[in-house]
């Protein structure tokens, strides 16, 4: 009996850890393209298929590979337009300091920075969780660079909100080389990872990322927040799609009766990790992209709903 428990064990070690080494090999398994001098950082990208540009814009402790290309995004939208992935500063390929300064607006100057070194003056901007403050602060920074924005799984977030989780994160980043707190933030009531499963994500996450340098990237975010003059101001075209169980939606709640070009799709029963994987999730940016493309006619803005 102690023999037979003895495999059952060892089994179950040798399978979490199967699972672990094929999540590790989907998350570093990366396609390598260039990359360019942003202001002293060197930003690594990828260019891929022809069309309008539509730029990627991935979230905290991923890479451009891991959000885009393993849900497969990046190769059906690379079908019908020009997709750039970039790998955020302190992500990824790219270049990770540990200054806090080096964060915050920089993000969405590199995404500038880019379209200026590929001569693109206009593109399509689409952005997950931390990809998404970062998209929705291009349309109050530079709107007329952009034909559409789509900040998704994460939105418009208060500098002051009580309860704000960021240097909570952070300070266990930088104490501890600890992803828990973070994954409190983004997991549903109840449903946060086991300890053998917040033990492999910890792995993982700490063998793919610079935990000093994200909890840099952490603190930085609240630069990223916009006014609600800002937003009400924005004529961008915006689209945010969220799950229905993602405890980020507040902040895509927020913005509906506030950004006048804005529309807002739920996906029932996602999360934020789950979301992206949707087939719903690719299809709604495939219609908004068609709908808004610079070369369909001019779209009315979306009407309010009666009181």
């Amino acid at each position: 009996m102690k023999r037979k428990l003895l495999v059952v064990f060892i089994a179950l070690i040798v399978l979490a850890l199967a699972g672990t080494g094929w999540v590790y090999h989907n998350i570093t398994k990366r396609v390598v393209g260039q990359f360019f001098d942003s202001n002293g950082a060197k930003i690594h990208y990828t260019v891929e298929g022809k069309g309008e540009p539509v730029i990627l814009v991935h979230g905290f402790a991923a890479n451009a590979d891991a959000n885009w290309r393993v849900p497969g995004i990046t190769p059906v939208l690379a079908k019908d337009y020009q997709v750039i992935c970039l790998d955020n500063r302190g992500h990824g390929l790219s270049d990770k300091p540990h200054e806090q300064s080096n964060y915050g607006l920089e993000f969405c100057n590199d995404i500038v920075r880019l379209m200026d070194h590929l001569k693109i003056q206009k593109a399509h901007v689409i952005g997950y969780s931390m990809g998404s403050f970062i998209t929705l602060k291009l349309t109050t920074l530079y709107p007329d660079r952009l034909l559409s924005a789509a900040p998704c799984g994460a939105g418009w977030e208060l500098k002051d909100d009580p309860n704000d989780k960021r240097e909570e994160i952070a300070k266990a980043l930088e104490d501890n080389n600890d992803f828990t707190p973070l994954f409190k933030a983004i997991s549903p009531p109840g449903k946060l990872p086991g300890r053998r499963g917040l033990f492999s994500i910890n792995y993982i996450l700490n063998k793919t990322n610079d935990a000093k340098a994200l909890a840099m990237v952490m603190r930085s975010l609240s630069d990223l927040t916009v006014t609600e003059e800002a937003l009400r101001a924005s004529k961008v075209p915006t689209i945010s799609i969220v799950g229905t169980n993602d405890p980020l939606r507040t902040g895509v709640d927020r913005m509906k009766d506030v950004m006048a070009n804005h529309e807002t799709v739920y996906i029932e029963g996602t999360d934020h990790i789950t979301t992206i994987k949707d087939p719903k999730f690719l299809e709604t940016l495939r219609a908004f992209l068609k709908k808004h493309s610079a070369a369909a006619p001019a779209q009315p803005e979306p009407q309010k709903a009666a009181a």
